[in-house]
């Protein structure tokens, strides 16, 4: 039975994830405390996440779009995507080696990002209007991580879509290649990528992947932002979706993936 979960049960579980990201230490599964929560909780928790982390000085930079694919949606057992807000402190330097301790449980994937150079607010937007509206586009990795359990120690029951909002979307890192394109340069349906882990193919993919079309992501956001009144902003990175599966990585990992023409990002794990 479902019950909306009261202000003071939303902070608490906002300031568990917080302190979870902070301490390295991953903490209960929200639909397991609160069984009964929704979408909607999930996003008011996540919400109240932003808070503290803007409150620690933490800067906005975008938005994240997650579970684009129809793998993981039906490995979920949902049917639309999910976003999170992306921050200052999750950039990481194309190249450079993460140091030990950031992440718990990090996975890379390999993503399209836009850069936007003007507003997208939504109404009856269509893929043109997302091109005027994006200053560039580049090959990126995204670097997930799990505040919460991926599964309940004490039932071993698995972390669901509830849990993984509420978390931000699972956000914790950002590595943005050097190469920019113009949105309409190329069909981004057709940008694959490799997706090497210490110079070995782990997975590979297209860009159709991402709701058949990453602009497609980029539309459904708007529109979900536009019900809190919330215009995608000048200089906002969107990351459009992940249309590889995730990729662990363990200490001492390097990460390259290679979108061919459309360029090339790399990132490394520092050793224990």
């Amino acid at each position: 039975m479902t019950r909306a979960l009261t202000d003071s049960e939303v902070a608490t579980v906002a300031a568990r994830l917080y302190q979870a990201e902070k301490s390295g230490i991953q903490t209960s599964l929200p639909s397991l405390d609160f069984p009964g929560m929704t979408m909607d909780d999930a996003y008011r928790i996540q919400n109240e996440l932003i808070r503290y982390k803007v409150a620690a000085g933490e800067r906005p930079v975008g938005h994240k779009i997650g579970l684009t694919s129809r793998a993981m949606q039906r490995a979920l057992g949902i049917d639309i995507p999910d976003s999170g807000v992306l921050f200052d402190t999750m950039l990481v330097n194309n190249g450079s080696t993460v140091e030990r301790g950031r992440y718990i449980e990090p996975r890379v994937e390999a993503e399209i990002v836009f850069v936007m150079g003007h507003e997208l607010a939504a109404g009856n937007l269509t893929r043109q209007d997302v091109v005027k509206a994006t200053s560039y586009v580049s090959p990126a990795l995204e670097v997930v991580d799990t505040r919460v359990f991926r599964k309940d120690p004490a039932t071993g029951t698995a972390r669901n879509v509830l849990d993984t909002i509420a978390d931000n979307a699972a956000n914790a890192g950002l590595v943005i290649g050097p190469s920019r394109h113009a949105a309409d340069s190329v069909d981004l349906r057709w940008i694959g990528s490799i997706v090497r882990r210490d110079r070995i193919v782990e997975e590979t993919g297209l860009g159709a992947g991402v709701l058949n079309d990453p602009f497609t992501s980029v539309i459904w956001l708007a529109r979900r932002l536009a019900r809190f009144g919330q215009p995608i902003q000048p200089g906002d990175i969107v990351l459009s979706g992940s249309f590889v599966r995730p990729v662990e990585a363990p200490p001492g990992s390097s990460f390259e993936a290679d979108f061919g023409a459309f360029g090339k990002v790399e990132v490394a794990f520092e050793r224990g």
